[in-house]
């Protein structure tokens, strides 16, 4: 019997199992994790509400939960993140309630928002922070039975310590993306190389010899900028905060006001989880074919409704996930709604990469179970023993060995008198 669904259509389930087992072999951390989890079942009699992007490597997370006893609900955390395929797949396959639509409209995200919540989740697993703040909005009465949750991205991380800060959050959430082995490889590895995959699958442009503006220097729009550049794209950085456009400088890339930008630049991508770095200052001085990407989790970052105003007539779709704005008699063309470009117009990040982000994920759930009850209503980061424990299995699984200290260097990191 199928569980309960809304996916696109179940006959794409076989080729999802395909992909899904092909990105299992780029995750030998989290095979690790699932196989121990089998045996120990640390999840075991755990609800947990999931809200991410529905991909081959969410879809091995998932199963290494299921593995560890959970009883899960996913949903997507992103109207065009989802792999249609992937989601036939997880219920026909793996037995789990899914609800998710590549290109489902606003309507549809939030009925799916709320099939997720009706599962009743003790643990709550984010990617956006949609289902926590929806949670603290409109479905109070499930606080009471949540132990805790995760949070996946720099976006939920930010909303959820806000909500902090404002006395707000009722019940402990673990920041995975705070954790080294996330935010240093995923954002900066990750997104750097799918962000440009996913531009360049949507255009077919060559990047070499274009200049390319880069919102933000933090570790996504970092590694965006060194990919771009290894392409040889002539790439620009845009920053509010001095140490990182330094950094940026020092990195050997040109800094400067988006507004000058503006006017230089042939492709630009926000990266930055703020709303309107691309703004209605900007949008009539960009040149005629100006590129327009994100890839930040939400759709803010370019203001696409003052560009809908500024536009002649409505927008044109000249290619799949291209969009056609003409200002001042000059096109921009914006890809993927404005919508992470990396997962609307591509496979989103490599699983070699998520392997280390989801093994965050599944240690971080195990983790919330065991001590969410004890924790105050906060923000936390992933602890240090776990961080080091994921490196020390991903370099294993590379073949990679690194030393020890010695008794005698040990000894010497411990006392104050040796010196000159």
């Amino acid at each position: 019997m199928t569980v309960q669904h809304d996916v696109k259509d179940l006959d794409l389930a076989t080729g999802g199992r395909y992909r899904i087992q092909w990105a299992e072999n780029e995750m030998p951390v989290l095979r690790a994790i699932m196989e121990r989890f089998e045996k120990e079942k640390p999840l075991k009699g755990m609800r947990v509400s999931m809200c991410m992007h529905v991909t081959t490597e969410t879809a091995n997370l998932v199963r290494t939960l299921q593995a560890g006893g959970a009883d899960i609900v996913l949903c997507a955390s992103n109207p065009l993140s989802t792999q249609d395929d992937v989601a036939a797949a997880l219920v026909s396959h793996y037995e789990v309630p899914v609800y998710a639509i590549k290109g489902e409209d606003n309507a549809t995200y939030y009925d799916h928002i709320k099939a997720a919540l009706d599962h009743q989740g003790n643990l709550i697993m984010d990617d956006g922070a949609d289902l926590v703040s929806t949670i603290h909005k409109d479905r109070r009465e499930l606080i009471e039975h949540i132990v805790g949750g995760t949070e996946e991205t720099t976006t939920g991380v930010v909303r959820l310590r806000a909500m902090a800060q404002d006395g707000a959050l009722t019940f402990p959430m673990l920041s995975i993306n705070d954790s080294n082995t996330k935010h240093m490889f995923d954002n900066r590895y990750g997104t750097g190389q799918s962000t440009l995959d996913g531009v360049i699958r949507a255009t077919n442009i060559l990047l070499a010899g274009r200049t390319l503006v880069v919102a933000g220097y933090g570790w996504c729009s970092r590694g965006i900028a060194q990919r771009a550049q290894g392409l040889g794209a002539n790439v620009i950085v845009t920053e509010i905060d001095p140490l990182r456009a330094l950094e940026a400088v020092m990195d050997g890339f040109r800094v400067m006001s988006m507004e000058e930008a503006a006017r230089i630049g042939d492709i630009f991508i926000t990266a930055t989880g703020n709303i309107n770095v691309l703004d209605d200052r900007h949008f009539p001085k960009m040149k005629h074919g100006a590129i327009v990407a994100n890839s930040g989790h939400f759709n803010v970052e370019i203001n696409l409704s003052q560009l809908r105003q500024m536009s002649k007539g409505e927008p044109r779709l000249v290619r799949p996930f291209v969009e056609e704005y003409i200002v001042n008699g000059r096109a921009i063309y914006v890809l993927g709604e404005g919508r992470l470009i990396n997962l609307a117009a591509a496979e989103g990040h490599p699983a070699a990469v998520m392997d280390m982000s989801f093994a965050n994920q599944a240690l971080g759930a195990e983790y919330m179970v065991k001590f969410g009850k004890e924790l105050a209503p906060n923000v936390y980061n992933v602890p240090e023993d776990i961080d080091r424990e994921i490196a020390r299995l991903k370099l294993e699984t590379m073949g990679v060995q690194i030393d020890k200290l010695t008794n005698e260097q040990q000894h010497y990191m411990t006392q104050w008198q040796e010196g000159t």
